[in-house]
């Protein structure tokens, strides 16, 4: 794909500009409750622990520079020690804008050590039009440990008119338990996203789409997570394999997506879920 401006996306006075943000969080378990270790914060990106919990911790991320553009870098690293538990959010649905040519490099790495869990539930991505993005989600689970993740990725805000028409997004995951890799998957659009996206074998003019990744999962999970198929309001598929569980969306707006996922993840997490998804 090629986006216009190439020459001003090369000038050093835009690459000074760039936003530059990473977090690295350790908890770990102290006396039975989940206690910060330590903490690194850096460029635009911080990350907040809204209020003392009885067994785990919540964390808030929030990104000072209001969105993500074209150059942009941004990394956070989750390190859950044995026992501790860790749910973290974002304070909004993060926005990618268009690009004028680099792409904006996000890279994401989750540990959870034996009797770990974590529950990462970020709050949507919302890629505008010529939008240039590539994220890398790198998980490494202990045996014992457990995850409930979700993300949903929403192309073009429907509701203010706005539909996503070419850019490129490229999304790359890789889980690996006790070492061993068990799930791996790289998602590519490029160039005419809008006419992919209305392929039957894509999306069938779907403009939502999430996963949730669950670990450990089984039929008996699915199971259980499946009896909320009724009420769903756009296509939701759920199975199991390799000891993970796996629930995949796909809808016409963001709000179906939402509370599809809202059903499946209340379902999955046993516990309510982070109120910023609410508010």
């Amino acid at each position: 794909m090629t986006l216009k401006n190439s020459s001003l996306a090369a000038s050093p006075t835009f690459a000074a500009n760039r936003a530059v943000g990473e977090v690295a969080v350790e908890v770990r378990s102290v006396d039975g409750a989940t206690r910060r270790g330590a903490v690194h914060e850096a460029g635009s990106l911080r990350v907040r622990f809204p209020s003392p919990e009885q067994q785990g911790l919540s964390a808030v991320l929030v990104n000072t520079a209001g969105g993500v553009a074209g150059g942009d870098r941004f990394s956070v690293a989750l390190d859950i020690r044995e026992g501790a538990r860790l749910t973290l959010t974002t304070a909004a649905a993060e926005k990618i804008y268009r690009s004028h040519g680099p792409a904006a490099e996000l890279d994401i790495r989750l540990k959870v050590e034996t009797g770990g869990h974590l529950a990462w539930l970020p709050q949507e991505t919302i890629l505008f039009d010529q939008a240039c993005a590539e994220r890398r989600i790198d998980i490494d689970l202990a045996a014992g440990a457990s995850l409930l993740l979700c993300e949903s990725v929403i192309f073009g805000r429907a509701a203010m008119g706005e539909t996503m028409r070419t850019g490129r997004f490229v999304d790359r995951w890789r889980l690996r338990v006790g070492g061993k890799l068990v799930f791996a998957e790289t998602v590519r659009l490029d160039g005419d996203i809008g006419a992919l996206l209305a392929r039957p074998a894509i999306a069938k003019a779907g403009v939502a789409i999430g996963t949730a990744l669950i670990v450990p999962g089984d039929t008996a999970l699915v199971e259980r997570l499946r009896e909320d198929a009724a009420c769903f309001g756009a296509e939701v598929g759920i199975s199991a394999w390799n000891g993970i569980a796996m629930a995949r969306f796909c809808a016409q707006d963001a709000a179906k997506l939402r509370a599809d996922m809202v059903a499946v993840l209340r379902r999955a997490a046993g516990r309510a879920l982070p109120r910023l998804w609410f508010s």
